[in-house]
């Protein structure tokens, strides 16, 4: 038997290197054809976006502008502005469950995904995803990959100037049906020969393969949109040209390739092609119907791909200011530089006009008043006029006034006005900040669903650190405690703004204070339960809260009663129970005739005792609610009747 075991496997392995080889040497023409297809009209449709966005970048921050000339910097104010009011108010993401049973799964993905968080640098990623979206529309972030040291996904961003997109499309993926996804994207990038060896020795198995004898690939190709990105970047930063400059050699000579998501075959495929797209290099097909893009917008327009950006909005402001203040300067020079008709009968030819401080020039006739000074241009009203015009264009159309600049609003401002302009900012870009919470959802769904699809049943283990009320502790985490049981559909999550969260859980603290106060004049009301959920109202962590407010000896009764009935065992209920309390705590449970019968108990339990409270045993009074109830009660059941406890 061992023997033809191992036969079984020696023939897996050389069927799985002859699929190697064959994959190698697979004819790749019908692909290539079609990804040269999609790339061309792609890269047409893009070409007009790439030359405009490019401009865009260089008002940005032109360094290489004429140094007699003055930049303005109305879209980097109002860029950075919006950019960092977005960035400032962090999205936090929470999961509920979707059926009895999963609440401990949800909590322990809270946990986790606030962990990971860090793990996966996402801060960073945010910043840059953020950014492509304010600056060109809409930003792309793929989360293809995964770290499986870190159990994490690995998110970056597609550069928008590189990118390829289908020009019919809507958005990445459509809607909820798929409608209006795109057919393809691509995006261009430079690897070297190790990049792709290192990949595939960490994945495991070759997903770089025919790629050993690529030669590079020069710097000057026009039709590159990497390369044309990075020559007109270091353009406007006032660097040398790179276009002048060759690929380096050995180790560190880079490889042009485009990268992407297509469908061939009826499949969803990741593919990587190199020579000028005539060599495929890497190909994946994906288990799943939907490209692994989230795609991020700031002012969407339904059914539109490219959506409204801030240097759509402040653009051609930026640029009449700064023609305006060139002018003006122009205008002040002219002043102290003008030019002159002068009366050769009454000045000599070989006076020296040059502008000097304190210059007196002689002249032959009288000027009234023996000294006259000589009349100057001033910078006329208009121009003032028009710059505060423009400035208020850009203010008015991003919701970005002065106050929400840092700085000083005019003097005619009142407190009441600029609260007042402040709130109304607030709340555009309250708008903004939602509209980021549906990019964000999707990501932390494919989060789930990247551990969902790489976590093993019993290998992979996240360890997690806890920062309590006792300090850090460390807690492991395996596949069964983060995603559900099989059948029970995935939790839904719930994205929520940082600011707007605080102020809600602010607001709901005062209300519920409120209503304790009143509650507490109510002696059957449950105080303890209350005080609880209020210290979580304002924010106190759980284990804190435990502290002041331990379990009860109910309170863990009632747990162990869980384990024993998740282990198909049945619980006694026991007169002196809390029935109410016990009955709070197991409804915890999923659904099962264990747990239905136990509850029921509990309910005829306290049935009896409100019918006939002979029949209980009386507590003593206690003013501590973890004392043990007293022991070897009697049961004063006439005629033999006792409650029936062992349900």
């Amino acid at each position: 038997m061992a023997k033809e075991t191992y036969k079984e496997e020696e023939k897996e392995e050389m069927l799985e290197s002859e699929d190697q080889g064959t994959k190698e040497s697979e004819n790749f023409a019908d692909l290539i054809k079609q990804c040269e297809s999609e790339w061309n009209q792609g890269w047409w449709f893009m070409k007009p976006k790439w030359d405009e966005w490019q401009k865009r970048l260089q008002l940005y921050n032109n360094q290489k502008r004429d140094k007699e000339a003055v930049g303005d910097t109305t879209l980097f104010s109002v860029f950075q502005t919006i950019l960092a009011a977005l960035y400032e108010d962090r999205l936090a993401a929470s999961f509920s469950p979707r059926e009895i049973g999963d609440d401990e799964v949800a909590e322990n993905l809270d946990l986790v995904a606030d962990y990971d968080y860090d793990l996966m640098e996402k801060d960073e990623v945010d910043y840059e995803w953020d950014f492509e979206a304010a600056f060109f529309g809409r930003g792309l972030l793929c989360v293809s990959d995964f770290d499986t040291d870190t159990l994490t996904p690995s998110p970056y961003v597609w550069h928008r100037m590189t990118v390829v997109r289908d020009p019919e499309a809507g958005s990445v993926n459509g809607d909820r049906n798929g409608r209006g996804s795109s057919r393809y994207i691509y995006r261009e990038l430079r690897l070297t020969k190790d990049d792709m060896r290192l990949a595939n020795e960490g994945d495991g198995e070759d997903i770089y393969f025919n790629f050993e004898d690529l030669k590079p690939d020069s710097k000057n190709d026009t039709k590159s949109p990497l390369d044309t990105y990075m020559r007109e970047t270091a353009e406007a930063s006032g660097l040398g040209d790179v276009a002048k400059y060759s690929n380096t050699e050995g180790d560190n000579a880079t490889i042009r390739v485009r990268e992407g998501f297509t469908r061939h075959k009826g499949k969803l495929c990741f593919v990587t092609i190199a020579d000028n797209g005539g060599r495929v290099i890497r190909y994946e097909e994906l288990d799943r119907t939907t490209i692994p893009i989230v795609d991020r917008v700031l002012f969407p327009i339904p059914n539109s791909f490219d959506s409204v950006s801030i240097p759509d909005l402040v653009e051609d402001k930026q640029r009449a200011r700064a023609v305006a203040l060139n002018l003006s300067l122009k205008t002040v020079k002219a002043g102290l530089h003008p030019m002159y008709l002068f009366d050769k009968t009454k000045i000599d030819e070989r006076t020296d006009f040059n502008f000097e401080f304190n210059k007196f020039i002689p002249t032959k006739g009288n000027p009234t008043g023996a000294v006259v000074p000589m009349q100057q241009h001033r910078v006329a009203a208009d121009v003032s006029y028009i710059m505060d015009t423009l400035d208020t264009g850009a203010q008015r159309a991003t919701g970005t006034p002065d106050i929400k600049q840092g700085s000083r609003p005019d003097q005619a401002s009142t407190a009441t006005r600029d609260a007042l302009v402040a709130q109304g900012s607030d709340s555009r870009y309250g708008l903004a900040a939602r509209i980021f919470g549906w990019s964000e959802r999707r990501f932390w769904q494919e989060y789930y669903n990247h551990l969902k699809d790489y976590m093993g049943d019993s290998v992979d283990q996240k360890v997690v650190r806890v920062v309590g009320a006792l300090g850090a502790t460390w807690r492991p985490f395996g596949r069964k405690d983060l995603i559900v049981p099989e059948g029970h559909p995935d939790p839904d999550i719930k994205i929520e703004s940082k600011a707007v969260a605080d102020a809600r859980r602010v607001n709901e603290a005062q209300l519920f204070r409120d209503y304790l106060k009143l509650a507490a004049a109510d002696p059957t009301a449950q105080i303890r339960s209350g005080m609880r959920h209020y210290g979580k109202l304002i924010g106190m962590k759980t284990d804190l809260v435990e502290q002041i407010y331990p379990p009860t000896i109910d309170e863990l009764r009632a747990e162990e009663e869980n384990m024993m009935i998740m282990e198909d065992r049945k619980a006694i209920v026991l007169p002196e129970d809390d029935h109410y309390l016990h009955m709070q705590i197991h409804n915890k449970l999923p659904d099962g005739k264990y747990k239905t019968a136990h509850i029921n108990a509990h309910k005829k339990a306290m049935i009896m005792q409100k019918m006939n409270p002979e029949l209980m045993p009386q507590p003593q009074q206690q003013t501590d609610p973890n004392a043990l109830p007293q022991q070897n009660l009697p049961n004063p059941a006439p005629e033999g009747r006792v409650l029936p406890t062992n349900l």
